[in-house]
């Protein structure tokens, strides 16, 4: 690739870098958070934050979301931590193929990326939200971008 990648793909291919280190960044994130929340109470921890963000303690997502904290074993956290930071690889390898222009890393985003897409889209049919149409609409985006890109190179 490198040399006979025309000025607005190149821009694409690194904006599309640009996404997928952030995404590692926060994966990253998540995963020390999870890693430091083992074996913390989540629960306690939670009923000490909701009233200083401003949060109803007796609302029904708060309440939800209590529910499920609690529900959290160090062990499903220890894989929340793990799985994060095995997706913070491959977007970081992604991220680094496609900012270097490497034909490897369109093939491997286009395959990883269009292999979550069944998973988003049950998500999003389970617990629709703004974000997860967003996320899935970014991703329909990028595939189908890598697509046109790796058949117009041949």
């Amino acid at each position: 690739m490198g040399d006979g990648v025309k000025r607005s793909d190149k821009r694409m291919l690194r904006a599309i870098a640009i996404f997928k280190f952030l995404k590692a960044t926060l994966l990253l994130f998540l995963g020390v958070v999870a890693l430091r929340l083992i074996h913390t109470d989540i629960e306690g921890l939670l009923e000490a934050w909701i009233p200083r963000l401003g949060l109803e303690p007796g609302g029904r997502y708060v309440g939800q979301v209590l529910v499920e904290a609690a529900a959290l074993t160090p062990t499903r956290i220890l894989d929340v931590g793990v799985g994060s930071f095995i997706y913070a690889v491959l977007f970081l390898t992604e991220g680094i193929g496609l900012w270097l222009l490497k034909r490897w890393a369109e093939w491997m985003t286009i395959i990883i990326t269009s292999s979550l897409l069944p998973v988003e889209v049950w998500e999003l049919f389970r617990h629709p939200n703004v974000a997860k149409v967003l996320v899935l609409a970014i991703n329909l985006v990028l595939v189908g971008y890598l697509v046109w890109q790796v058949r117009q190179e041949h």
